[in-house]
């Protein structure tokens, strides 16, 4: 009796497909998501951060520092601009300045700019107590947004200077040397200097690079002075407000949209439906008016949740009100149409569920909604253009974290509306069995 009821509630559940997705189908997606976005934490998968650098010293010890920049593998270490694809003959883009890098930053085109200042190559390591003064002072203009690059770049800036400027290590050394051991003889010094100058030649090619010494530990005292400046984000009263008012706003938007929906369905299922096209409105003008509902809905809501972060959390809404209001419409409309296109291709209220659940969920964990896209892989934030809570959530951080006009979220608002047109033209195309019913 106990095998019969169990084979008979295995059974249930093979014909329950609502179920069966998030029994099954539901846990597993989102294990291969999270295990993608957190595998990357490793040492040997290391996300590689973009980093802007402006050399402005020019000499042969800044240029071995950007050459080492460059080689190592936590960096995407760019002096210019990437170019765009395009003909052969189309000049490169202008190398960075101080400005370019800095607008670069500001922009979000990347996350973290060095600047390398005039006499760092002559001496860009000093030892000894109160010797900081006297060497330049490499600046890292950052982004705050991401906090964890500032602190990774610092690290490595302080394992490159000693892997890639042994002789100015040295130099260091021995100045310290000839300062506390009363001098050393000119003698001395000629051999040293003949030493070192072997140390500042590259290596043949094909030796194996030197081992690497592990990174400086982030905010410890360095070979090399840093000076780390937020350009972003700086005078924010509660810079991580906004990313989760965003993400969570789209991701609860999305799921009441879905949920009103489907009443559709229970309208179907009902026969209210058929009353409903026997008057004078069309499946399309039905559509149209359940999209302007949900959309209204969507509005009120999301301004619900930004207004609530204004006043308990120290969201600033009142100074960017234009470029909110243009995010919000576009957000609910683009949700409200996805609503109803999964309402019109489902056959039950229990087949919505399942596959809203499934659907929102991933789409949220690609596109941002619960972990930050800049902290993903590459391939994982291209892969989260693919969400409507990647395009929505890139919007509002324009608005509210870098103060962008309202016209600079253009192409959000542009892919978000075109998503709407796409989900009302299929949920039209679907909602043609009802009318045939």
């Amino acid at each position: 009796m106990i095998l019969a009821v169990a084979k008979n509630r295995l059974f249930n559940l093979r014909r329950d497909r609502a179920a069966f997705v998030l029994a099954f189908v539901l846990p597993v997606a989102f294990f291969t998501i999270f295990a993608g976005i957190f595998s990357g934490s490793g040492r040997s998968s290391t996300r590689r951060i973009p980093l802007a650098v402006v050399d402005e010293d020019g000499s042969d010890g800044s240029r071995r520092f950007v050459a080492a920049l460059r080689a190592e593998a936590g960096l995407d270490a760019r002096t210019a601009p990437v170019a765009p694809e395009a003909k052969d003959s189309a000049a490169p883009p202008p190398p960075y300045t101080a400005a370019s890098a800095e607008r670069a930053v500001r922009a979000g085109d990347l996350p973290i700019a060095l600047i390398i200042p005039k006499g760092f190559g002559e001496r860009p390591i000093v030892f000894g107590p109160g010797r900081d003064a006297s060497r330049p002072t490499l600046r890292v203009l950052a982004d705050s947004s991401d906090p964890i690059a500032p602190q990774v770049v610092q690290g490595l800036l302080q394992r490159v200077a000693m892997t890639a400027m042994p002789g100015a290590m040295a130099r260091g050394g021995m100045e310290e040397v000839d300062r506390w051991s009363g001098g050393l003889t000119p003698e001395q010094k000629a051999r040293m200097e003949d030493a070192l100058r072997s140390l500042d030649a590259p290596p043949p090619p094909g030796q194996a690079e030197t081992p690497r010494p592990a990174a400086t530990r982030a905010g410890a005292p360095g070979l090399v002075a840093v000076d780390v400046r937020d350009v972003v984000g700086e005078a924010k009263r509660n810079p991580t407000v906004t990313f989760y008012a965003a993400g969570l706003g789209v991701m609860f938007l999305l799921f009441s949209a879905t949920g009103a929906g489907g009443a559709l369905i229970e309208e179907a299922e009902s026969g209210t439906l058929d009353r409903i096209l026997s008057t004078r409105i069309s499946m399309t003008r039905l559509l149209i008016g359940k999209l302007v509902y949900l959309t209204a809905v969507g509005v009120v809501q999301l301004v619900l949740m930004f207004v609530w972060g204004e006043i308990f959390f120290g969201l600033e809404l009142l100074p960017h009100l234009a470029g909110f209001a243009v995010m919000t419409v576009a957000t609910a409309l683009a949700s409200s149409a996805f609503g109803l296109m999964l309402a019109s291709i489902c056959r039950t209220r229990m087949q919505l569920v399942a596959i809203a659940n499934l659907s929102i969920l991933l789409m949220s964990a690609i596109g941002g909604s619960f972990y930050p896209r800049f902290l993903m892989s590459e391939k994982l934030q291209r892969f989260g253009l693919l969400t409507l809570n990647a395009w929505a959530i890139d919007g509002f951080q324009k608005i509210f974290w870098r103060d962008e006009p309202a016209w600079s979220v253009w192409p959000q608002v542009l892919v978000l509306v075109g998503c709407c047109v796409l989900f009302v033209a299929v949920a039209r195309r679907v909602a043609r069995k009802w009318e045939l019913a």
